[in-house]
């Protein structure tokens, strides 16, 4: 598996710092405040649409893989307050969602990992 030059090591802390910053936004911008699941949707579906975009019209080159980057933090972006609403109504949080992802990816492909999520030695398409 390749990682791009950031790769995923790292991303805990700045997952976190992502997610306090969301918090902090609910907290002191009246707009953000001022958003409901409801009020949202109409931005979730322009994000997916931005991102269908970006790739539809080739910005997956790595000459212009920014925009994809930015439309699919855009999208992040949504997530991540949808689960702060759910966060503060006290029902789960962003962790629970990304625990969640983990487990059902983890699940779902038994031919990758074992059911303790270590990885099963041979694969589909190992050589």
């Amino acid at each position: 598996m390749t990682d791009s030059p950031h790769g995923s090591s790292g991303l805990g802390p700045e997952f976190i710092r992502l997610a306090q910053v969301v918090a902090q936004l609910r907290e002191r911008c009246p707009w953000t405040r001022a958003l409901t699941h409801e009020s949202l949707l109409e931005y979730l579906l322009e994000e997916s649409y931005e991102v269908i975009e970006a790739v539809e019209t080739g910005h997956t080159r790595a000459e212009d893989a920014r925009e994809l980057s930015g439309e699919l933090g855009d999208l992040l972006f949504q997530v991540l307050l949808h689960a702060r609403l759910q966060e503060e109504a006290g029902n789960f949080a962003i962790y629970d969602v990304v625990t969640g992802l983990t487990d059902k990816m983890i699940r779902r492909n038994p031919h990758v990992f074992r059911p303790d999520g270590s990885l099963q030695e041979a694969t589909t398409g190992d050589t």
